[in-house]
């Protein structure tokens, strides 16, 4: 015999502190900046005394209990989870071209001041703008005879 069984899902209360979407929204994206971070970046953070597994939920002045049941709240109520994702998707999209631009722009700044500080050397270190011309020639003149012997 064969019996069916109920896999409905039993939705889940809604939480009395349930997160706003707003306000999911700016939690997943920081866990995902926290997540993107280096290496070296989370050892400076546990250096300065930030534990990176609760830094989110208490700049967000919430707790991970708060957070699991909202998560879960939303989760089940899918459409609205998807919302949350997009919001989510779109504004790390906008976070990175804004570092892609940032990122350029400073590079730019960067290969500048280098190619400025080659130009000073390079006036600073010159013959041509220390001697005159002629002064240049004959050393010039003096090296050739003085080779050609």
């Amino acid at each position: 015999m064969v019996m069916a069984c109920n896999n409905q899902l039993k939705e889940p209360e809604k939480p009395k502190n349930l997160i706003s979407k707003g306000k999911m929204v700016d939690i997943l994206i920081d866990s995902k900046l926290i997540g993107f971070a280096n290496s070296k970046n989370k050892k400076i953070m546990k250096e300065k005394g930030v534990n990176i597994n609760t830094y989110v939920f208490s700049q967000h002045n919430i707790d991970s209990l708060q957070f699991a049941l909202s998560n879960s709240y939303y989760a089940f109520h899918i459409k609205e989870y998807e919302e949350i994702y997009t919001k989510v998707a779109d504004s790390l999209e906008k976070l990175k071209v804004e570092f892609k631009a940032l990122e350029a722009k400073e590079w730019k700044e960067k290969t500048k001041r280098e190619e400025d500080s080659l130009a000073s050397l390079t006036k600073k270190d010159s013959l041509v703008n220390i001697l005159p011309e002629n002064k240049i020639k004959k050393i010039g003149d003096s090296i050739k005879s003085v080779s050609d012997k």
